[in-house]
């Protein structure tokens, strides 16, 4: 009889980390969490650091575990996390300092200064990418413009994912979806955009070679394997960016649906065969990022549930309400007038939410809530309307039929969200699973190894495995989110405001 085949994912997260063992057999995945671990951005001199080296120990405690819990071998071992980011090596491959984080304050402006040197249309005509300060392309020229001395030292770059394969394997290498993110990638032609290298200054030479999702890499490292005591076995480029994983783990058919990956961020958009760069797409800011099996995801970035789960932590700073409790009585409340932009770039800044949603309100001469339970029915609201907006935006352009909308990550277990999206966008939700990340990372791999096909059957699989909750559009909801919307789009940037 086949024995089942087993796999290892590291799910890297900009607030938590998370290894879940996966095991396939007769068409279904089991998939169990071995070990979970916050990740927190380190604020050094007023610079934000990922702190690498201490998330490189959990993720050898991870294999420590498995090793010493005497779990059978794994087929392989793969690494997923958030994009954009990156570290800098030497000649002699030790690492130039820790990795910037995106949110850093140093990175704000690079953007703006760097679309004076190149037009926004030939940037996206090269990569297809939305425009976000956060880019790998800005943090770069903000480094470049700052005169850093580990830039012109650097030998080598490496994202995120890249690095911890560096640090189990010795092997330098990007995989395309996490590549694509950076918006210094040229797709059409499947290389590196010299144009944006030279504007920059900085020499392409210390980017990698690109490979797919599924393409092993090497051997765990001998001083990893025993210092971990878990076995020398095969660790592979997976979907490497997390989104990526995300959109290869829903377990949807055919190609009338688009997708929400829910958490931090919301994600939105489609999956299609090839990029749209035309003068809508750029308009509207859509990004065209690498996915699994030859496919792009077309999606814009929205703020997503971080504005609530910030808001709770004040909250619960004065000892008041958790995150479940305030989700319970938001679902009583009925809705409300106000609306908020999530997109708003002061949502993004350092200032306490106490402060920063009055504000808004006081801006856009709203009515201000006070009572916790509002603004998170706010909060829930608007994100639920920005989506409508961004699938309104998305058809300009996108032919294709969008009959139902499925959702993933942590919003999949947000209830209240779930809902008000169906009603606002008038289409079917169907949300789970919630490790749909971990589970695509495991599903990659297992193309990998021969275990499944394609993209068709990795799906299957996960309709088989895992459990969906579908949440129709109420036709007695009210129709509370058709003036709102019409608000929402007047506080928009671009829009004449009120």
């Amino acid at each position: 009889m086949k024995r089942p085949c087993r796999f290892l994912a590291f799910d890297l997260g900009a607030e938590s980390g998370r290894v879940i063992e996966g095991e396939l057999e007769d068409g279904r995945l089991d998939i169990n969490e071995v070990h979970r671990f916050r990740n927190e951005i380190v604020n050094v001199h007023g610079r934000l650091y990922w702190d690498l080296f201490a998330l490189f120990r959990e993720v050898k405690q991870g294999l420590r575990l498995c090793a010493e819990e005497g779990r059978r071998r794994f087929d392989s071992v793969g690494i997923d996390t958030w994009g954009v980011d990156f570290g800098l090596l030497g000649a002699d491959g030790s690492l130039l300092g820790m990795p910037r984080a995106y949110r850093d304050p140093e990175f704000k402006g690079a953007m703006a200064k760097f679309l004076k040197r190149v037009p926004k249309q030939r940037i996206y005509e090269l990569t297809g990418i939305q425009f976000l300060n956060i880019n790998t392309l800005y943090q770069l020229h903000a480094l470049k413009l700052a005169k850093s001395p580990l830039l012109a030292q650097a030998d080598a770059l490496l994202f995120m994912p890249d690095l911890f394969n560096y640090l189990l394997t010795g092997v330098k290498t990007t995989e395309f979806t996490i590549a694509t993110t950076s918006q210094l990638y040229d797709p059409a032609k499947r290389a590196w955009a010299e144009e944006l290298f030279e504007v920059l200054d900085v020499p392409a030479r210390i980017m990698q070679e690109v490979v797919g999702p599924g393409s092993h890499i090497g051997k765990l490292g001998k001083d990893v394997g025993d210092e971990t005591g878990f076995p020398r076995g095969s660790v592979v480029t997976t979907a490497n960016h997390d989104t990526a994983a995300a959109v290869a783990g829903i377990p949807a058919e055919g190609d009338d649906w688009a997708f929400i990956s829910s958490g931090t961020w919301s994600l939105v958009g489609v999956e299609t065969r090839q990029p749209y760069t035309g003068k809508e797409a750029l308009r509207h800011n859509f990004t065209n990022e690498g996915g699994v099996c030859g496919t792009f995801r077309l999606l814009k970035n929205v703020t997503g549930l971080w504005l609530l789960r910030r808001c709770v932590e004040e909250w619960q700073e004065n000892g008041q309400l958790d995150y479940e409790s305030v989700l319970s009585e938001a679902a009583r409340v009925p809705p409300l007038d106000t609306v908020i932009d999530p997109d708003w770039h002061m949502f993004a800044g350092p200032h306490p939410m106490s402060f920063v949603l009055p504000h808004y309100c006081h801006f856009t001469r709203q009515r201000t809530p006070f009572a916790h339970a509002h603004w998170a029915r706010v909060i829930l609201n608007s994100l639920a309307l920005k989506y409508r907006i961004v699938l309104d935006q998305l058809r300009t352009f996108y032919k294709q039929p969008v009959n139902r909308i499925h959702v993933v990550g942590g919003g999949a277990r947000n209830r209240l969200l779930c809902q008000l999206t169906a009603d606002a966008t008038g289409l079917p939700v169907h949300a789970g699973p919630v490790e749909a990340t971990a589970i695509g990372n495991l599903m990659v791999q297992a193309m990998a190894a021969g275990c499944v096909r394609d993209l068709a059957e990795v799906r299957a699989v996960v309709r088989r495995s895992f459990d969906v909750q579908v949440y129709e559009p109420r036709p007695d909801a009210g129709g509370w989110w058709k003036g709102a919307e019409e608000r929402l789009r007047l506080y928009m940037p671009g829009s004449k405001r009120r």
